[in-house]
């Protein structure tokens, strides 16, 4: 059922903020987030965007406990604006874009239980405030973040969220970065999730193919399981360029007419860094029911 923006549930603020209730946290509360940190920092050394780790000293989220966002947002402000809200969960599309385009990040104030430690469904506070704010912290990607939002209330308009939203998917969620010490992650689904980190660089069974916003926007994903194809970006400021320097109304109008793309497929027009076996998502289909 699609939600409706202008009904917010109960207890939630016109624009569906809630407070955070940070002491409502228990000690189980805070000791999940613990682990899940403590184990995620291990693993990303080596694999992680230098400044996603940059971005974790800035915010100071190697803190024990669940971070307060009041003292999050002190510091997030200071190095670009960003502010962290409490949303009771998934929030109305244009909900979201409204609070990017404003410098608002929503996230989720419930942690994950130990039985969905390692996958869950929904995103919780860990995905979102581990997984996506450190990047926050950066001006360029901030920048970018806030150039979403302001096209995601352009396409709500001109009925493109579907296409747009692949971007998202993409980039902010799935997406890899080229470096000078080799490829590196910065999608905040890959870097709040340990097994997808060790999948996404390092597996044979994932394409790896060079950023194109057509290409990307033509794009089918998976919500189910590991993504069958990662895209690869050179920079933040490429990222950051290609969005704000594209008019995404002819854009969206080209796509109309277009095919979309399997979530394995290998274009004749891509550059392929890593052509993938697809080994996994074939096991998978094999698997029984």
């Amino acid at each position: 059922m699609e939600m409706d923006a202008q009904n917010p549930p109960v207890g939630a603020a016109a624009d569906w903020t809630i407070s955070q209730d940070w002491t409502a946290y228990g000690a189980a509360d805070h000791a999940m987030w613990d682990r899940l940190f403590e184990r995620q920092a291990a693993m990303l050394e080596g694999r992680v965007v230098p400044e996603f780790l940059q971005g974790l000293d800035i915010l100071r989220m190697d803190r024990p406990g669940i971070p307060e966002f009041a003292a999050l947002n002190e510091r997030l402000r200071a190095a670009t604006g960003w502010e962290v809200i409490a949303v009771p969960g998934l929030v109305p599309d244009r909900v979201f874009f409204d609070h990017l385009a404003n410098r608002r990040f929503p996230a989720g104030r419930f942690i994950r239980t130990p039985e969905q430690e390692d996958y869950l469904q929904e995103p919780d506070i860990f995905h979102d405030v581990f997984g996506h704010v450190p990047l926050l912290a950066n001006p360029v990607f901030a920048d970018y973040m806030q150039a979403y939002g302001r096209g995601g209330l352009r396409a709500d308009g001109m009925g493109a969220i579907a296409k747009l939203a692949r971007l998202y998917w993409y980039t902010v969620e799935f997406g890899l970065i080229q470096t000078d010490a080799g490829l590196r992650l910065y999608g905040a689904g890959i870097v709040s999730s340990n097994a997808e980190s060790h999948f996404a660089l390092e597996d044979p069974s994932p394409n790896r193919i060079g950023f194109d916003l057509r290409r990307i926007m033509r794009t089918r994903y998976r919500i189910d399981d590991f993504q069958q194809s990662y895209f690869v970006i050179d920079s933040f400021e490429q990222l950051l360029e290609q969005t704000t320097q594209t008019d995404f109304a002819p854009l969206y109008a080209d796509l109309v007419a277009l095919p979309d793309y399997d979530t394995d497929t290998i274009a004749p027009e891509d550059r392929v860094l890593t052509r993938g076996t697809q080994a996994y998502a074939r096991q998978k289909e094999e698997e029984p029911l």
